[in-house]
């Protein structure tokens, strides 16, 4: 059989041809590979360059590859957090002519790492509990999705900074399976899975010496049974009201939101005898600020940190001499132009805002100190310190003194605790 490369991209098979495929994954040369941190695999795994582009390469049979390649395109069009799969490479043999297993093809997620990498320094349980945050958000958006996981855990798991908090991601789709929906029974087994595996891979780290004495590893273990329960109960409840308090729908909605979540779809029912209503929501997206931040500046971020630049550009926006005292305050400005006579102008100034604050802060960092964190994640790094600063002047700083001082005295002793590696 000759050698086949399947790739979403029409320009990834002339880069991928360049590489070693005659050679086993495990003895690739030194020259083809990137020296980046992996995670524990059932399969070989290996970081490699083609092209402008870091990619991660897979080995395993035929069949699992094009199975899980495809998986990863169905959750990429979902919008789901998941590695962003290039390519399937097949019928691959040695120099002598014996079969080599086919290869799986994703693109290397930047600024992320694997857990075990963030535990080379003893992380802080405070820490751990943003893990497991990140974790149940990541399982329970799969679940709204009608992904079955299969196999959740945190080795099959990258996690980037996401302005305080961690953002997960899909890594391996392997096990998984899409529905059009779930029934509970598999969301239980998904979640029993996840709360072994998570024991598991705590007890394993506690053995090494690499675990904060304080963690209880089948605590942490319960612990996302719990946190996926509360979310997913908030996300999908009914919720009954008095008739007339339509107040309580929206401020439900606005809960959502805060969460991070639009309701797409929503379904509403009067009682028989008129004296209440019940509210449910039917489909729920993720994203909710990460959309706004789009839409209005461009900018595509992480959920947390959009929620900390749309909160910058409100208070930006506040600021402006064409901000008039009788305009609709910038929050509800930015959340809806419903009614608003000057519904263009949010755009306007938030793209002035990426024009004159944004982009001139982040780009005063130099590039060599900032490590791995993307523009969003700097900026957010330097509102943090600027209102450190402020606390301790006992007024505002400004940005620019909080950008100078951030260089000065910051970054140069931090630049290995740059990568999410330790807290």
């Amino acid at each position: 059989m000759a050698l086949q490369i399947s790739a979403t991209n029409p320009e990834h098979p002339a880069l991928l041809l360049e590489l070693p495929w005659d050679v086993p994954l495990e003895d690739w040369p030194e020259e083809y590979l990137v020296p980046l941190p992996r995670g524990i695999s059932r399969h070989v795994v290996r970081y490699a360059r083609a092209g402008d582009e870091v990619i991660a390469v897979k080995e395993l049979a035929e069949r699992p590859a094009l199975r899980e390649y495809e998986l990863l395109r169905d959750l990429d069009r979902l919008g789901i957090p998941a590695v962003d799969p290039l390519a399937v490479v097949t019928g691959r043999t040695d120099a002598d002519g014996a079969p080599l297993e086919s290869v799986l093809i994703t693109r290397h997620l930047g600024g992320s790492m694997p857990y075990r990498s963030m535990f080379e320094t003893t992380m802080r349980p405070a820490t751990m509990h943003r893990l497991m945050d990140a974790l149940a958000v990541l399982l329970v958006r799969l679940h709204l999705a009608g992904f079955a996981w299969g196999d959740c855990s945190l080795s099959n798991t990258l996690f980037r900074r996401d302005a305080g908090a961690y953002a997960a991601y899909l890594v391996d789709a392997e096990t998984g399976d899409l529905h059009p929906r779930l029934s509970p029974g598999q969301r239980e087994y998904d979640l029993d899975l996840a709360r072994v595996n998570i024991s598991g891979e705590l007890l394993d780290l506690e053995a090494s010496g690499a675990l904060h004495p304080s963690v209880d590893p089948i605590e942490f273990g319960m612990e996302i049974c719990a946190r996926y329960r509360g979310l997913w109960d908030e996300l999908t409840r009914t919720s009954v009201y008095p008739a007339g308090k339509h107040h309580y729908i929206e401020r439900r909605i606005r809960r959502l939101n805060e969460l991070g979540f639009d309701v797409a779809e929503m379904q509403i029912e009067h009682a028989p005898h008129g004296d209440t209503v019940s509210f449910v929501p039917k489909v729920v997206d993720a994203g909710h600020h990460q959309r706004q931040l789009l839409r209005l500046t461009g900018l595509d971020t992480e959920e947390n940190q959009a929620r900390r630049l749309l909160n910058d550009l409100e208070s930006w926006m506040a600021t402006q001499d064409d901000y008039a005292p009788g305009d609709p305050p910038p929050s509800s400005r930015l959340r809806s132009n419903r009614g608003d006579p000057h519904g263009a102008r949010p755009e306007v100034l938030a793209h002035r805002w990426v024009r004159e604050v944004f982009r001139p802060t982040v780009r005063a960092v130099p590039p060599e100190l900032r490590g791995s964190m993307d523009p969003a994640e700097i900026y957010h790094q330097l509102l943090e310190h600027r209102w450190y600063l402020s606390e301790r002047a006992q007024h505002d700083i400004g940005l620019d003194t909080a950008v100078e001082d951030y260089i000065r005295n910051i970054l140069p002793k931090a630049r290995k605790t740059l990568q999410p590696t330790a807290e």
